[in-house]
């Protein structure tokens, strides 16, 4: 009887252990997330399901074109790429995006402006164009767009992204099995 007793308490600890350990990795580490939409094609599809490193800006800064997961409002999280960094002044100018006056590649972009016919992927702007004034991204924000440029709802509508609303970056699909992949 005892020793049934000793095995109970035994599983049931490492039962415990285990739950607890889970709810720390997924709330202080990593999380699921599954897309939403199609406005990160073609490098995200939608319902792809993907891990949010939570740690990534605890530890490190933003970089110009991770993929981020923020809260957009109080119910959704978007996914979406960071365009401009603090201090940044973002312009797009037949289809370039120009940070500071200089041109940036966005190889992510290649298939969709190639398969475009009608005009141009994204629409020119100026940051002080779409912002009421504002030239440069302040400090603490980040400027977000969806690879999608023509159906994502990001920086060009919603505004600059507070850093702590940002969960995290992520770039990392395990679902569907065939399309697991570091997204980039």
């Amino acid at each position: 009887m005892a020793r049934e007793k000793s095995e109970l308490w035994e599983w049931l600890k490492a039962i415990v252990i285990a739950v607890l350990l889970a709810a720390v990795i997924r709330y202080f580490l990593f999380a699921p997330i599954v897309v939403d939409g199609l406005s990160m094609m073609p490098t995200l599809h939608d319902q792809n399901r993907m891990i949010v490193n939570k740690l990534s800006y605890k530890i490190g800064e933003p970089e110009r074109f991770d993929i981020v997961v923020f809260h957009a409002t109080e119910d959704k999280d978007y996914i979406k790429r960071i365009i401009g960094l603090p201090g940044d002044h973002i312009e797009y100018k037949d289809d370039v995006l120009y940070i500071n006056g200089k041109p940036y590649d966005e190889p992510y972009l290649e298939q969709y402006k190639s398969e475009i016919i009608d005009g141009s992927l994204t629409q020119d702007f100026k940051l002080e164009d779409i912002t009421g004034g504002q030239a440069v991204v302040p400090e603490n924000h980040i400027f977000v767009m969806g690879d999608n440029r023509r159906y994502s709802k990001d920086s060009r509508q919603i505004g600059f992204i507070e850093m702590d609303r940002v969960l995290g970056e992520t770039n990392t699909v395990y679902w569907p099995i065939k399309e697991a992949r570091i997204a980039d």
